[in-house]
C-alpha cells in the first residue's frame, strides 16, 4: 500500500537536493545543471549506478527547458518550424499535412504564411501549442496587409 505521507516527505527531501519538477526560471535551470553535474561526477552515467534513472529524468527536464528557450528565441513561425523539423530529423517532403515540398520551402523561407489548418496540423504533429506558429510580429503582420492591399 502506498503511504502518501512517507512518499511526500521523501520527495520533498529529494527535491531540496535535485529539482525534480519542470524548470521554469533561470534559477531553476542553474540548480538543475548543478545537480546534473554532481550526479555525473558521482558516476551516475554508468548504467549500473543506482542514480542513473535520476540522471536521465533530470537530463530530460533540462532538455525540455532548453528546447523551450530555443523555441521562444525563434522569431518567426518558419524558424520555429525549421527548428522542430531538425529536432525530429524531418525534411521538407516529410510534412504532407501542410502541403508539398515547395509549400514547406516557401514557409521556411518566409515567403508564405501558415494558415489555420496548417497550424493545427503542425501543433498536433509536434505536440506543441498552436500559438508557437502564429506570427505576432508587427513587421510581418503589416507586410501581409500591404501585400494583400497591393494585390487587389
Amino acid at each position: 500500500m502506498l503511504r502518501i505521507d512517507e512518499v511526500m516527505n521523501h520527495y520533498v527531501a529529494l527535491c531540496t537536493q535535485v529539482p525534480l519538477r519542470p524548470i521554469r526560471s533561470e534559477h531553476d535551470y542553474e540548480q538543475a545543471l548543478t545537480s546534473l553535474n554532481a550526479l555525473l561526477d558521482a558516476g551516475a552515467r554508468d548504467e549500473a549506478h543506482p542514480l542513473v534513472d535520476l540522471l536521465d529524468i533530470l537530463g530530460d527536464l533540462i532538455d525540455e527547458y532548453e528546447n523551450t528557450l530555443l523555441l521562444k528565441a525563434a522569431s518567426t513561425p518558419g524558424e520555429i518550424l525549421r527548428f522542430l523539423m531538425q529536432q525530429h530529423g524531418l525534411g521538407q517532403s516529410d510534412l504532407p499535412e501542410i502541403g508539398s515540398q515547395g509549400v514547406v520551402s516557401e514557409l521556411l523561407a518566409g515567403k508564405r504564411s501558415l494558415n489555420v489548418r496548417q497550424i493545427r496540423a503542425l501543433a498536433s504533429r509536434f505536440g506543441v501549442s498552436p500559438s508557437l506558429f502564429m506570427d505576432t510580429s508587427s513587421q510581418n503582420s503589416s507586410s501581409r496587409v500591404t501585400s494583400k492591399a497591393g494585390s487587389s
